[in-house]
């Protein structure tokens, strides 16, 4: 088992130091409804999807992520709060290269 340490800012300002499984296939927003740091139904609304922008992230520290896809540009594109540093957390899957990512979770619509 091999876990990483990630710095999640909830939508009140309250830094997590969180652990995250890189063998479970987990991803952000996952790690993010795992740990409750955003209130039920407003993260992960779609299902993980791409859909709906519900687990937009703001990246403070990028380690090493991987480049956004189209559909995840695509929705960021037409989501609220976006910022250059925006990514959604169903598109981040939890790997080894992410150690040390710190994010801050968007305001919900």
């Amino acid at each position: 088992m091999n876990d990483i340490n990630i710095k999640i800012t909830d939508r009140e300002g309250v830094t997590h130091d969180v652990v995250a499984p890189t063998d479970m296939s987990m991803n952000l927003m996952e790690i993010i409804r795992s740990y409750e740091l955003a209130e039920e139904g407003t993260i992960g609304v779609c299902g993980g999807m791409a859909m709906c922008a519900s687990c937009q992230v703001y990246v403070i520290s990028d380690p090493g992520l991987e480049p956004m896809g189209d559909e995840e540009d695509a929705m960021l594109a037409e989501a609220f709060h976006v910022k250059d540093n925006s990514r959604l957390g169903c598109q981040l899957h939890i790997v080894n290269e992410m150690e040390g990512l710190e994010v801050e979770i968007a305001p919900y619509p």
